[in-house]
């Protein structure tokens, strides 16, 4: 009797387990939705997304942990595990994690910084005389079509003339 009773009380406890990681997880996606804005449509299907990994992850446990029998106490084991989550470590975690991910955006800025300078550089010295030269073909390109097509024109004028005349 007591080894059931110890068992069910394991299995409680792997349940509130189970509600801490769906919560962290949540919040995973909580930090995400800070840090990377993203449309209604994205939203929705992170929503579905983390629904479906939601009931997954329960029936998974359900079948590890307590031999597929559903049981009240694992919905309040679930419940206790989210609530302990939410009210004790969330707001913690994601603080720490804006934090981390902020200062990785600054870093990743001040390397970019350089970058854009040297490309500024590089585009002036290099692509601005190209895009010149390139520029001025086309237009002395474009005059000489025009020419051209001028000198066609008279040429089948030109022809037509003398094939009216030559009959």
């Amino acid at each position: 009797m007591y080894t059931n009773n110890l068992e069910q009380l394991i299995s409680f406890l792997y349940f509130i387990a189970t509600g801490i990681i769906l919560s962290i997880i949540f919040d995973i996606f909580r930090i995400l939705r800070r840090t990377f804005k993203t449309s209604d449509i994205i939203t929705n299907i992170e929503d579905v997304l983390f629904g479906i990994f939601t009931g997954i992850t329960i029936l998974f446990s359900i079948f590890f942990f307590n031999n597929g029998q559903l049981r009240f106490y694992i919905f309040i084991g679930i419940i206790i595990g989210i609530v302990f989550y939410m009210l004790f470590f969330s707001k913690y975690f994601i603080n720490i994690n804006m934090i981390i991910i902020n200062s990785i955006k600054k870093f990743i800025v001040l390397l970019i910084k350089p970058i854009k300078i040297i490309y500024k550089f590089l585009k002036n010295i290099f692509f601005r005389p190209i895009s010149f030269i390139i520029i001025n073909i086309r237009k002395i390109g474009e005059k000489n079509v025009v020419k051209i097509k001028k000198i066609f024109k008279t040429k089948i004028k030109h022809k037509k003339i003398t094939n009216e005349e030559g009959f």
